[in-house]
């Protein structure tokens, strides 16, 4: 059985933007207002109006046959009765010795109503009469002592005719609140979207130029709030950045001075020891781009093609016999604003971890409505799943048969995550279609 929620269903239907869901909380109101107030109208307008002009004919009805039993039948008669119509716009037949079929049918409870109480109010007792809708008439017919009077009313005088006019100017108000309504949260709601996109430029390592706070008062702190954390968190990297800069620095001058001792020893201890220099200066490098973090370039629109090609290339001189191990299979035209270089070194690194640890690689490049795709398969022994999110943690290696890191710093897996995190999009591991790997970079179009 399936759980139905009604307040989730609800949620769903809800816009998501703030400028809709503002306009919403201030449009709901003010049509279920409208629709209360032109509800109670209407019905009072109806009732109160319709009561009365059925009052006003049954009043003439009954001067009618006031005449009618009145005054003998003859020309004297005839000429009150035509005079009458005349004044009041109705037809008037008279049916001399019929009589009413019975039931006596009557489609027009209002006027029923206002007839029957105006006969007995004036003649002691209600004589017999029926009203139906003829066309745009009323058929109302009177038994009289000598016959049927016949009369036909016009419609509009049982109706209210204003109805189009009210209704005209309760949509009018409408759209002109609705228009107000528009340009004034439109105005205050794009402050907020123009904050939301600096903070996404800010994320991704784009310098954010021109911020100032304006708009409500609220949203002035925000951005005011914005601005600060920005300054401290780009204090704080150019610090940290500086200082690991010092220390790789101060560190080479002495692996530079060991490194040439080492090369005028020449014996096979010395080497060795030459390897773990340059293993070194290897891991302090991947430390300082680690602290780094590509920050300090610029995204620029590029072809992803083009980039993809040219790491798999690199990928392949860098291990010799790569070029016959590594299959590229990339969608050309894809083009997105990009730190270009930061980008290549991910990719890079990703295909030397494939070529490193399977015989084979397959690097293929896609994109859909929303997200670019860049895809690295080998079909080495892989990472289990629930150890692939320690993958990629800094200084961490693994212990299993395939691992990543062994023999570096531990940090190949997370300067690159980090890289495409800071595109707004992520990296993440999975089972490749060719039995080992997968590592899939995904960057939002």
């Amino acid at each position: 059985m399936l759980n139905f929620h009604p307040f989730r269903a609800i949620k769903r239907a809800l816009p998501r933007r703030l400028f809709g869901r503002s306009l919403l909380i201030i449009v709901t109101p003010v049509v279920l207002l409208q629709g209360v107030v032109t509800y109670a109208f209407f019905e009072r307008h109806y009732t109160i109006m319709t009561a009365r002009m059925a009052r006003g004919v049954a009043a003439d009805v009954a001067f009618l046959l006031n005449i009618e039993e009145t005054y003998p039948a003859g020309k004297a008669r005839d000429a009150l009765l035509g005079m009458a119509a005349k004044n009041l716009g109705y037809q008037i037949s008279f049916q001399p010795g019929a009589t009413l079929e019975k039931p006596l049918r009557h489609y027009l409870p209002d006027l029923k109503d206002a007839i029957t109480t105006t006969f007995t109010s004036q003649f002691g007792a209600a004589y017999p009469f029926t009203s139906r809708y003829l066309g745009d008439y009323v058929d109302v017919r009177v038994q009289a002592k000598d016959g049927v009077m016949r009369l036909l009313i016009p419609h509009k005088r049982l109706d209210a005719s204003n109805v189009d006019v009210f209704i005209l100017w309760m949509v009018g108000s409408s759209l002109l609140l609705l228009a107000v309504a528009i340009l004034f949260l439109r105005n205050q709601v794009r402050p907020i979207e123009r904050l939301a996109r600096a903070a996404d430029a800010f994320g991704k390592g784009n310098r954010v130029v021109n911020f100032k706070p304006y708009g409500a008062t609220e949203v002035r702190r925000a951005a005011q709030a914005f601005i600060t954390m920005r300054e401290r968190i780009e204090r704080y990297v150019q610090q940290r950045t500086e200082m690991l800069a010092a220390v790789s620095h101060d560190l080479k001058t002495p692996l530079t001075r060991l490194k040439l001792q080492l090369a005028m020893m020449g014996s096979a201890d010395a080497e060795a020891m030459r390897g773990d220099v340059t293993e070194m200066e290897h891991m302090l490098d991947e430390y300082l781009d680690f602290a780094r973090g590509e920050s300090a370039e610029e995204a620029q629109t590029a072809d992803l093609a083009d980039i993809v090609s040219d790491a798999a290339a690199a990928a392949a001189r860098a291990r010799g016999d790569g070029k016959d191990r590594i299959k590229v299979d990339v969608e050309p035209g894809v083009r997105l604003a990009v730190k270009r270089n930061a980008l290549y070194r991910c990719t890079t690194n990703l295909i030397d971890n494939a070529l490193k640890y399977g015989k084979h690689a397959h690097v293929s490049l896609k994109r859909n409505s929303h997200m670019v795709e860049i895809i690295v398969d080998d079909d080495g022994p892989g990472i289990a799943p629930e150890r692939r999110e320690e993958a990629f943690r800094p200084f961490h290696r693994l212990d299993e048969g395939r691992n990543l890191q062994a023999g570096g710093s531990g940090l190949g897996l997370a300067i690159a995550r980090d890289i495409a995190r800071a595109h707004g999009g992520d990296l993440v591991l999975g089972d490749s279609r060719m039995g080992g790997l997968s590592a899939v970079i995904k960057l939002p179009v």
